[in-house]
This record gives structure tokens, sequence and C-alpha cells, in this order.
């Protein structure tokens, strides 16, 4: 819980010292870059939630 609320308040506040100093904004423009960005995260946290530590779902076999 702790990284969350670290995550969430780190980003606020490069958000705003974005503006505050009028440099862009290292975010995706659009709304739809943020919810694809948004999507991602989500499926990344849901993986790493859903698969066991050290477990992949494609394995490579190389020699």
């Amino acid at each position: 819980m702790a990284a969350a609320i670290i995550g969430l308040v780190l980003g606020l506040v490069i958000g705003g010292g974005c503006r505050y100093f009028d440099i862009p904004s290292p975010a995706p423009p659009r709304l739809i870059g943020a919810c694809l960005l948004l999507a991602m995260t989500v499926g990344f946290v849901a993986a790493g939630h859903l698969l066991p530590p050290g477990k992949t779902l494609v394995q490579l076999n190389t020699p």
C-alpha cells in the first residue's frame, strides 16, 4: 500500500513541477494515450499477481 501512495504522490509532484516550470509533461497528451498507459500498468500488475514467482507463460528453448 505504501508503494502505491508513494507512486501517486511522486506522479502528482512530477506533474505539478512540469506545470510550474512550463516543461512538457512526460505523460501522453491525449486521454486515449493515458488510458493505454493505465491498461498496460493494470495488465502488468495483474499478471504479477496471477503468475507464481519465476514462472512465465512462454518458454523459449535455446540450446
